[in-house]
């Protein structure tokens, strides 16, 4: 494809292809409301036709060397380091991603292809000792066929690669589907770059849809017999459907589902890095993250002058064109987005919070917003709302912290600012979520950290390191060199 995006079309079997149905869709720029690119609107027969690629080509991929694995993935890194500059146009153009974020994702996602590359060495099974005379055992890890990855739009490059890489690199091959909103830095762009790393035909398949219309494709993939696992990022109430249909088919799933992530932050923190952090882990790519911290829960002998300095921070921040570096707050997704946000503020003010800043939108942006005493019947209060919107909220210990933490059906990420570290771990420990930070905000990823949540917020975990438990089977062998006593 040309650097200059214009239309995006399935890859099936290594073959750029149009939709089975012949339909397009127009993905908007979020900024400039201008075309993006024309889109392949793909729908069953789609889906079908690169689960079938992708099974064809599983069996060669399997048995295939690992020296082989290793240089795809190495000149995979090498190939998008290269084209920094053009990523961080198009994740601008594509997702309103800004340059901080864009390179956040670059980052990860080179080293993500790095790690890979290791993996494909990494051992695949053990020795374990039998009570059998003469029996020896082995448990060996095996890649489970063809993988099905659904992945979101808003950290498209990384959530796109993290569903892929792993998966590809112990021996499956996979069909991607991306969001409407981000189908070619979510998905067609994935194909691309290792089709051109040397990836062999039908390992990654990519298929687009229009907007409203993933389920079919879901659905399809979730239901062939052919697909052995299901990879899912997005929300709670999405991934809490797809659950159900693998469950009906006895397929597993991996989910990263939704977060409404608190930051601790305790009496003895040290303010100035407190703000600092809280500004960067509630309005990093506008909030537009799971990872993002949704609620600040901040000790009362602290609580006045930390709010009145993370406000005017927040105040302050740059909004506008992702393109320009100094841009902090760009534009939500589309329209709907917008108006969520609009209307659940709006709610919670109605309701008794005080807003302290922001909540009047601003052309396709979103202000930085800051409520506090927002009522738990509120939305903002119980669900994930995706943008640059924050709670505030005062506790008389750390040990009601850790309650008002709690009291949330989600369980993604935490941080905990305090002094003393080692209190940290300990609240740490009695913190319900699958990732908890001292002495940082809660965005925070890499390639190989056993990365997912609890609760609502998911099951299983992403990351290279634990690709062969979520993305192999195990398999018992035994082997004899001399015959066996039975007792009849």
């Amino acid at each position: 494809m040309d650097q200059e995006i214009s239309a995006v079309r399935h890859h099936i079997g290594g073959t750029w292809t149009s939709s089975v149905n012949g339909r397009v869709f127009e993905k908007l720029d979020p900024w400039t409301g201008g075309v993006f690119a024309s889109v392949a609107a793909g729908d069953a027969d789609d889906a079908v036709a690169a689960v079938s690629a992708a099974a064809t080509a599983f069996d060669t991929w399997a048995a295939g060397l690992p020296g082989v694995r290793q240089e795809i993935f190495l000149r995979a890194a090498s190939i998008l380091d290269a084209r920094r500059s053009e990523m961080r146009r198009l994740l601008a153009s594509e997702t309103g991603c800004g340059v901080t974020f864009a390179d956040i994702q670059l980052d990860f996602c080179v080293n993500l292809l790095r790690q890979a590359a290791g993996l494909a060495y990494a051992p695949s099974g053990q020795i374990i000792p039998s009570d059998l005379d003469g029996t020896r055992a082995l448990a060996m890890r095996r890649p489970v066929g063809v993988v099905a990855a659904i992945a979101p739009w808003n950290a498209s490059l990384v959530l796109a690669g993290r569903a892929v890489v792993a998966p590809i690199a112990v021996g499956n091959t996979v069909v991607l589907k991306p969001s409407e909103e981000a189908p070619y830095t979510g998905g067609a762009f994935w194909a691309e770059l290792l089709a051109e790393a040397g990836l062999p035909a039908g390992v990654l398949n990519v298929v687009t849809h229009a907007p409203g219309e993933a389920g079919v494709i879901a659905e399809t993939l979730i239901a062939d017999p052919r697909v052995r696992r299901i990879s899912f990022t997005g929300s709670t109430v999405t991934g809490r459907r797809l659950a159900e249909l693998a469950g009906r088919h006895l397929k597993r799933a991996v989910l990263q589902l939704g977060g409404h992530n608190p930051l601790l932050v305790l009496a003895d923190a040290d303010l100035d890095y407190a703000v600092d952090a809280a500004v960067y882990g509630a309005f990093v790519h506008s909030g537009q993250t799971c990872m993002c911290a949704r609620r600040i829960i901040v000790d009362r002998a602290i609580s006045d002058e930390f709010t009145a300095r993370f406000v005017a921070r927040a105040a302050a921040l740059p909004t506008g064109d992702p393109a320009d570096p100094a841009t902090v707050i760009g534009p939500v997704i589309n329209e709907w987005a917008l108006s969520l946000l609009t209307r659940r503020v709006t709610e919670a003010v109605d309701l008794g919070a005080v807003l302290l800043t922001g909540g009047v939108p601003s052309g396709r942006c979103f202000p930085p917003t800051v409520l506090s005493g927002v009522p738990d019947t509120a939305e903002l209060a119980f669900d994930e709302t995706f943008g640059p919107v924050v709670m505030i909220e005062e506790v008389s210990s750390a040990d009601e912290a850790v309650s008002r933490a709690n009291a949330s059906a989600f369980g993604l990420t935490a941080g905990v600012i305090t002094g003393d570290a080692y209190r940290g771990l300990d609240l740490a420990r009695r913190l319900q979520a699958g990732i908890v930070h001292i002495n940082d905000q809660p965005v925070n990823d890499e390639p190989q950290m056993p990365f997912g949540g609890v609760k609502d917020s998911g099951a299983g975990r992403f990351g290279i390191g634990f690709a062969a438990e979520e993305f192999t089977e195990a398999q018992w062998l035994t082997a004899r060199q001399s015959p066996r006593p039975f007792p009849f």
